[in-house]
């Protein structure tokens, strides 16, 4: 759920077929905060929207208890925005991976 600008989210333990893919970065990134069901990519396209339109620097805090998921959180957010970072260079979404985004998820 979302609290104004803040995703509150639980670790489903399990894989859900769709939820983190290249069609789910398309239609978040179309969005705004709050038009669609909370998602980590909402709020990432948030922190990129504020970022490059409003030229505000951005914090994304991923807080919680071992094992919650926060590795795989920033995993998905660092995922979006590269995603958009390519987007906005004019390549196509489905173009997933970058040398970048690659060292940036292996780091």
């Amino acid at each position: 759920t979302n609290i104004g600008s803040i995703l509150a989210s639980v670790n489903p333990y399990k894989p859900i077929p769709g939820l983190y893919s290249v069609d789910a970065i398309e239609l978040y990134r179309q969005h705004r905060l709050g038009e669609l069901p909370p998602h980590i990519f909402a709020t990432a396209n948030e922190c990129y929207c504020c970022l490059w339109k409003r030229h505000d620097s951005q914090c994304v805090l991923i807080s919680g208890e071992s094992g919650a998921g926060k590795t795989e959180s920033t995993k998905l957010l660092l995922k979006f925005l590269s995603a958009m970072s390519q987007t906005s260079l004019g390549a196509p979404v489905s173009e997933k991976s970058t040398h970048v985004e690659e060292a940036i998820l292996e780091s």
